[in-house]
């Protein structure tokens, strides 16, 4: 059956499942079926509609692994990176399952060559595979805290839970234990009125970290941006996020999640191909001017996404409304968020994306909060985002240290500060609210420190 080009991923209905994929690069897709024994079927997607491909399969029932394969043109140094040996995770699975490994067969080219011979070795084992899933059970009311009255804690969900005497060993560093209720008596005692958990989105552990025998502990490496870290999580990762969220609203607290849309795990251009690359390398990541095969590295870490496609915008947009819809959350903060607004030419606070996430109807009584900087250029913007934004504001942070620490002459800036910073905020007409005026984060010195 053709099925249909929308909604894009994986839709479960009573007669069965509904699979589309964007990809303008692509000649053919092959959406590929995995048994409980890891044995493989692969099934041409039999319509493509403006680019997204698209098949509806009779009796595909929930919990259905599966994978993608792109065929097409092959050219790294042009950035068309089609290859059908990959197997590639659904931009918009919800569930992801099985573990990512680090293996030669990850790599869309053979390492050993220079001259980007394609590699034709399966990387379906050592690749997660994504999950057909239902629709949840609508999450709790949110509080609704005023802007006026939040107190924002950041915590990390393995971090934070691992070692706390009355978590349960198997609930540690996993959504179950945030929702603990020593956990949540802790955070009301604080006097916290919003949790603000650091990524949560599906990602992996970067080779040379592994190679050491270390794991990536913050998670600022997403490869997907709609499922749940499975590190977090026993059985079921989405339902355990939603359990988590709907005691912490019982709690009266908010959830705010740390979103990294700025970047994926893929690092650049030697990096493993895994979804985003395989899928269509030139739609969702910026590459150079006159070099379509190397990316522009405005976050640091080896890619940047491409939120002047129009594609790679609604995937965001798609993946903020499913996470405040139906997982429950109240809020984001936005890491690197500058590149969010940055086109060809610079930051411009009415950049499409930018301007897409402030007026989506379903982000209306979401918090949206900017990390107003990045390593790109132009990348510092405080102060520049727009209406309905706020965003950390480090000069509060630094002026706050100084004069605690006895600086001289601070008395006037601690003053403009604590006050709400109206130099930074008020020519918009932004609120004192449009400040966080934050003291400390993962980034620099601890809170004891």
């Amino acid at each position: 059956d053709k099925g249909s080009p929308a909604p894009l991923g994986s839709t479960l209905t009573d007669e069965g499942t509904n699979f589309a994929l964007y990809s303008d690069a692509a000649d053919r897709v092959e959406l590929c079926l995995f048994d409980a024994g890891g044995g493989e079927t692969r099934l041409d997607l039999p319509e493509q509609t403006d680019g997204t491909w698209h098949g509806f399969l009779p009796g595909c029932s929930e919990g259905q692994q599966y994978g993608y394969r792109v065929h097409g043109k092959y050219a790294p140094r042009e950035g068309r990176r089609c290859n059908p040996a990959m197997l590639l995770i659904d931009p918009y699975a919800r569930a992801l399952a099985g573990e990512f490994t680090w293996s030669p067969a990850v790599f869309d080219f053979d390492r050993d060559d220079t001259a980007w011979r394609m590699n034709e070795s399966d990387s379906a084992p050592f690749v997660p595979k994504s999950v057909v899933a239902a629709d949840l059970p609508p999450p709790t009311p949110a509080p609704m805290i005023p802007w006026s009255d939040m107190v924002i804690y950041e915590a990390n969900v393995r971090g934070y839970t691992m070692r706390h005497p009355d978590v349960p060993e198997a609930d540690r560093g996993r959504f179950r234990g945030m929702r603990n209720g020593a956990i949540l008596d802790y955070l009301k005692s604080l006097g916290i009125t919003s949790i603000e958990l650091m990524p949560v989105h599906q990602f992996i552990d970067e080779q040379f970290l592994v190679n050491k025998g270390l794991r990536n502990y913050w998670g600022y490496n997403s490869i997907n941006f709609f499922s749940p870290m499975r590190r977090y999580t026993g059985a079921d990762p989405r339902a355990e996020f939603v359990d988590m969220v709907n005691a912490i609203h019982d709690a009266g607290i908010e959830v705010i999640l740390d979103v990294v849309y700025n970047h994926t795990g893929e690092s650049d251009h030697l990096g493993p191909t895994l979804s985003f690359r395989g899928i269509d390398n030139l739609a969702y990541y910026q590459v150079e001017p006159g070099d379509p095969g190397t990316y522009i590295n405005d976050t640091g870490c080896g890619n940047t996404i491409n939120g002047d496609h129009p594609v790679v915008r609604r995937m965001i947009l798609d993946s903020l409304a499913y996470w405040a819809d139906s997982m429950g959350v109240d809020g984001f903060r936005f890491d690197l968020a500058p590149v969010l607004g940055r086109h060809g030419h610079g930051f411009s606070k009415d950049h499409p994306l930018l301007q897409a996430i402030t007026e989506a109807p379903a982000l209306a009584d979401c918090k949206l909060i900017a990390e107003p900087w990045d390593p790109g250029p132009g990348g510092y913007q405080l102060g520049e985002f727009p209406l309905r934004w706020a965003e950390w504001n480090d000069k509060y942070r630094d002026t706050v240290r100084r004069f605690w620490r006895g600086d001289a002459n601070m008395a006037g800036e601690f003053a403009r500060r604590i006050h709400g910073s109206a130099d930074l905020f008020d020519s918009d007409g932004r609120p004192p609210s449009a400040s966080v005026n934050f003291v400390t984060a993962h980034d620099g010195f601890t809170l004891t420190d």
